[in-house]
């Protein structure tokens, strides 16, 4: 038998809540993610490849921050400058091959001056065969490791080059883990301004448009070839919550920061951190089956927590799910179902339930009354035999 419970919130947990607007954006593709619960508020073409300039920047640096915790570099390592490295066009530190950069500049020359020159630098001295061709192929093989399958890199700095791809799904694990494995080093991404030995001085001002906006932006890359558009990967605090966010295939710089605070604005304000259930909270009974009980209590294995749309016009609701009646014994923490949690709009989430208390076997007098009412069950087809 295969039993199923709904079980409307409003009534299981006491809360109120209602969806948010959708977001309408300018973007051709775009990722929300909530950090402290990890829900996606927002997923627009977010698996889909695309070019993405220089925000693919950012897998450079998590291979270079990788290095930096097991010792392969250190932040006063000093790197020479390649001919390939030097050549390079586009955004850059301005570098020459009689330079020998330490790695903390040659960070900041990525993250301030988006330096396609200061990213291939780093990409040789890491690149198993020393060229920036090596390093991109183990920049691919890495991705794949970290779950993002929609990433296929041909250079380190995003030129574009066929086949040089990136989801915004895949950008956006990317920048939760810089933020969430790398604390050490995530203050570079904060940095406004940074002149390398004087070069270049009206070039020294880093290119995220939300920096210094006074809406706890604190990161991460744009990215803008005349193939991807303007785009940016993004973070924000305020207050206990983070938001951290990707746009691709805006038609301007003003249009990708206007867009990016009108997200960060509405993932603020149109949601609120709740916990819908408490680790223990008993959610329902299940039937016993041979039991000293005919019922054992399901309760939460842990507490949830979720972002809940702030406004309203239907019920979230809960299902409870289990297969039963459940065959005694049973023992309390035994997982008995689960607990789904449902709001209109976003993803789903799971619980474990756990039996609340040991349930023991029947004594055989119950046992032998249960077999016989199964046996006149099956006989008479569930009416009682002596009746009429």
């Amino acid at each position: 038998m295969f039993a199923r419970l709904h079980l409307v919130i409003v009534f299981l947990l006491g809360l109120l809540a209602l969806p948010a607007a959708a977001f309408e954006t300018e973007a051709n593709a775009a990722y929300v993610i909530d950090h402290n619960t990890g829900q996606v508020l927002l997923d627009l073409n977010a698996d889909v490849p695309l070019p993405p300039a220089s925000m693919s920047k950012l897998m450079t640096l998590n291979m270079v921050f990788e290095a930096l915790e097991d010792g392969r570099l250190t932040l006063d390592t000093l790197l020479p400058v390649s001919q390939h490295a030097m050549d390079y066009g586009g955004s850059t530190m301005f570098l020459n091959t009689r330079d020998r950069v330490s790695v903390e500049d040659l960070i900041l020359g990525v993250i301030v001056l988006s330096g396609n020159d200061a990213t291939a630098v780093l990409a040789e001295a890491l690149s198993p065969d020393g060229t920036e061709d090596g390093f991109a192929e183990l920049m691919t093989q890495r991705a794949r490791q970290l779950g993002m399958m929609n990433s296929t890199f041909r250079n380190s700095n995003g030129w574009p080059e066929p086949g040089h791809v990136m989801s915004a799904r895949d950008l956006g694990i990317l920048a939760e883990r810089l933020i969430t494995e790398f604390p050490q080093y995530y203050h570079y991404f904060n940095i406004r301004e940074f002149a390398f030995d004087g070069r270049a001085p009206d070039n020294r001002f880093n290119r995220n448009p939300l920096l210094g906006l006074g809406i706890g932006a604190d990161g991460l890359k744009t990215g803008h070839t005349q193939e991807a558009g303007y785009g940016l990967v993004g973070s924000a605090v305020q207050g206990n919550r983070r938001v951290t966010f990707v746009i691709s295939g805006l038609g301007s710089a003003e249009a990708r920061a206007r867009e990016s605070e009108r997200i960060v604005n509405w993932a603020f304000r149109q949601f609120a951190e709740r916990e819908v259930v408490t680790e223990g909270t008993e959610v329902a009974q299940a039937e016993v089956f041979l039991g000293q009980s005919a019922t054992v209590g399901m309760a939460a294995a842990e507490s949830v927590t979720m972002l809940l749309p702030a406004l309203l016009d239907s019920e979230m609701e809960a299902e409870v799910i289990y297969s039963g009646p459940i065959q005694a014994p049973i023992v309390a923490g035994q997982e008995l179902g689960e607990l789904v949690i449902r709001v209109p709009d976003m993803e789903e989430r799971r619980v474990p339930l756990l039996a609340t208390q040991d349930v023991g076997t029947a004594g055989i007098r119950l046992r032998l009354r249960t077999a016989f009412e199964q046996v006149m069950q099956m006989v008479f087809g569930g009416g009682d035999p002596l009746a009429g």
